[in-house]
């Protein structure tokens, strides 16, 4: 870029320019990860990692939008306009539509997910167990050396007398199901990390328990990610999901289209169904400021949330979810 000779500065031409240039590099890709996510699809790397942040693309879709009025470049803001427009559009919540009408009430429940992170934060999962009384427990990273290990303590089994502890591979591998009410193994899920399955009964009712725990979309890993919560989806889509609980560490938002279509199926999200949406659960190192809400507890008609709470835990980068609900007829 050509200076000034008296100034050595940049002429206002050239400024212009420059800005223009900065904002057109800013919003082309946060404009492609919004097509995918208008299109319903996931697309390829690194679309699916930016869209787990959707809602943080506003600050880069907002810087270019000064640039571009700055530089006075009609097109520029129209696009920085129609961007943020976008982003906001995609904020509102998905999945978050009431049951109509549901039955009397049975009974009350309280569910807990955790991810554990290979079992290091067993202990504060056992300090929560104490503090909070879940009825239903969504356990995943249980590391069979560690985890496995303290769930069949005694003070546990005099909590949970009924659970389902499988996967015994690596550290991540494990999950593990710790229930008041009796419980019985209803197959699992296939992946990579176990994603057991029970149907636990509880007040005449017999709701389906289930954990998911599909492998993240890592670059190189996204065709698996999609697999694996394709698979979560089948087995609900197949059976009746009213009374269907599903609990754990999803590695997907309400942004990505492959959870979307799991939520198609029936189940909603408890945290956006009493206005929790979009709380960030990981990485707890700087959630809940910045991060996104992977770890869900999804629920059937039958199933109503009244209530949804996020615990940090010391010893892994997953905050718990604790949801209160009511199982209705």
């Amino acid at each position: 870029m050509r200076k000034d000779p008296g100034t050595g500065k940049r002429p206002p031409g050239g400024r212009r320019r420059s800005a223009r240039w900065c904002a057109g590099l800013l919003l082309a890709p946060v404009s492609a990860v919004l097509v995918c996510r208008a299109c319903g699809t996931d697309g390829i790397t690194p679309v699916p990692q930016l869209l787990a942040f959707l809602p943080w693309l506003l600050v880069p879709a907002a810087v270019a939008l000064l640039l571009a009025a700055g530089a006075r470049w009609v097109v520029g803001c129209a696009w920085g306009l129609l961007t943020v427009a976008a982003v906001g559009l995609f904020l509102r919540p998905y999945g978050a539509a009431p049951p109509s009408a549901p039955g009397p009430v049975r009974a009350q429940l309280r569910i807990l997910t955790a991810n554990l992170e290979f079992g290091g934060a067993t202990q504060e999962l056992l300090r929560a167990l104490r503090r909070e009384k879940p009825d239903l427990v969504s356990v995943q990273e249980c590391a069979p050396e560690v985890c496995a290990v303290a769930l069949d303590g005694a003070e546990v089994r005099a909590a949970y007398p009924y659970r389902r502890i499988v996967g015994g591979g690596g550290r991540a591998e494990g999950s593990a199901i710790l229930s008041r009410f009796p419980l019985e193994p209803d197959g699992e899920v296939r992946g990579t990390l176990a994603m057991p399955r029970a149907v636990v009964r509880v007040a005449g009712v017999a709701l389906r328990f289930q954990v998911a725990h599909p492998m993240p979309p890592v670059p190189g890993q996204v065709a698996l990610w999609r697999t694996e919560l394709g698979r979560l989806r089948a087995v609900t889509a197949g059976r009746d999901a009213a009374e269907t609980v599903i609990a754990g560490d999803f590695n997907a938002t309400q942004d990505h289209a492959a959870f979307r279509a799991l939520l198609d199926t029936g189940v909603r999200d408890s945290a956006a169904l009493v206005g929790r949406a979009r709380t960030p659960t990981w990485p707890a190192l700087t959630a809940p400021p910045l991060g996104a809400q992977i770890d869900h507890v999804l629920v059937g008609a039958a199933v109503e949330p009244r209530a949804a709470r996020f615990l940090d835990l010391a010893g892994t980068d997953h905050r718990a979810l604790v949801v209160d609900a009511v199982l209705h007829d």
